[in-house]
């Protein structure tokens, strides 16, 4: 079994009490040492609390899968839709890239292009500068852990101060009645922020977040020029895009 699937189905064995490690093998197929492994880097995260044999729930609710599971999960969904955002991407413009590992993704894509970009993550920017060609630079500030997503005033502050030709969004969710949605406060201002520096915003996201909901909104569909989703995504939310002017792409 991936380990991104194990880490999902590790999670969802938590339930409300505590599992073994036993227990996690028998489910997984996986052996203890793998288990105990992926415990480990599970509580690394907060995503669990280790217990002398397995493991519970947190006492935090709402703890993200790592973003090692979460980029290994969907890859060639990703990828895809990389490829399908990079398209409206020009040689020479310059570029804000939100972070997360859809974007991640498009980091990768990117690699190698003459851009100029502001990389809203520390995992985008060393994917684009793993080649030569792009000019990366990242806000000040701190970095998240494990993401490694900027966060605060100074990537604030940076966002604001870049004239970006596009800028490429992800989003926890987006179902259009509800407008572009995140999980936090902090990162819904940066988004906000970053749709207010860019002449040309990119939504690229999974079919899936078109009819999920999130606590803290950024914008509405309006707010867009692009939305690059798969083809799966469901009808009446495209439809709703389309209505609010925004140009489709599937991959």
């Amino acid at each position: 079994m991936q380990r991104s699937l194990r880490h999902k189905t590790i999670i969802q064995a938590l339930g409300e009490g505590e599992v073994r490690v036993v227990d996690l093998m028998r489910l997984t197929g996986a052996s203890s040492i793998t288990i105990r492994r992926d415990l480990a880097e599970l509580a690394a995260v907060g995503a669990l609390e280790r217990t002398h044999g397995g493991a519970r729930r947190p006492l935090k609710r709402g703890a993200p899968m790592p973003f090692a599971s979460r980029r290994e999960a969907d890859q060639h969904v990703k990828a895809a839709l990389a490829r399908r955002a990079a398209v409206l991407i020009a040689d020479d413009e310059s570029v804000i890239l939100d972070n997360g590992t859809t974007c991640y993704s498009v980091a990768q894509e990117l690699a190698g292009r003459p851009l100029t970009v502001l990389a809203l993550s520390l995992h985008a920017a060393a994917a684009l500068a793993s080649r030569p060609g792009a000019s990366v630079s990242t806000p000040g500030g701190p970095v998240e852990t494990d993401t490694l997503a900027l966060v605060g005033s100074a990537a604030m502050t940076a966002v604001l101060n870049f004239r970006a030709d596009v800028a490429l969004l992800g989003a926890c969710s987006a179902a259009p009645e509800d407008g572009l949605t995140s999980t936090t406060f902090e990162d819904a201002e940066l988004k906000r922020a970053v749709i207010a520096a860019s002449r040309r915003r990119i939504l690229v996201t999974s079919a899936g977040k078109l009819s999920r909901t999130a606590s803290f909104r950024f914008g509405d569909p309006a707010d867009l020029t692009h939305l690059v989703t798969t083809a799966d995504a469901p009808a009446d939310a495209l439809h709703a895009y389309r209505c609010a002017g925004v140009e489709i792409l599937l991959a």
